[in-house]
């Protein structure tokens, strides 16, 4: 991804326990990327579209729907299920900023596709961990904008 230059503007990054980084300095365990949001922020600068909150809220009806069905996958040894799953949330993450998530995602995708199935339970428990810290970085967001 592009560095874009006006991330002064941004709001501060949310860390993995909702708030902003300690003294504004960047850490590794940031929940939220901030420029993966300053890229949404650009798709509707004046903010009038609501695109922010509308791709926000989408992400949480989708995960709402995928955790349970990734979780099930997992529980009945469906590995295409696990995988359609990981590779649904492995953009859909990215797009709100869930950079870890997305990883996350892109490991379990990339298992599974090989068939190493040994870390599929740690995986998935790490992927529903992430998808509610994100969730909370989120709703943190959407009500104070950083």
């Amino acid at each position: 991804m592009r560095k874009r230059p006006y991330l002064s503007r941004m709001h501060c990054p949310v860390g993995s326990d909702g708030q902003p980084p300690a003294g504004g300095a960047a850490r590794a365990d940031l929940v939220l990327d901030p420029a993966a949001l300053a890229g949404l922020r650009e798709l509707d600068p004046t903010g009038k579209n609501h695109l922010l909150e509308r791709v926000l809220a989408a992400f949480k009806t989708s995960t709402a729907r995928l955790i349970p069905q990734v979780q099930e996958a997992q529980r009945q040894g469906d590995l295409n299920g696990v995988r359609h799953v990981a590779h649904t949330l492995k953009s859909s993450s990215a797009s709100v900023g869930g950079m870890k998530l997305s990883s996350i995602c892109a490991e379990l995708e990339s298992d599974v596709r090989q068939g190493q199935t040994s870390d599929l339970k740690r995986l998935v428990d790490a992927l529903v961990e992430e998808v509610d810290k994100l969730l909370v970085a989120l709703q943190r967001l959407s009500e104070t904008g950083r």
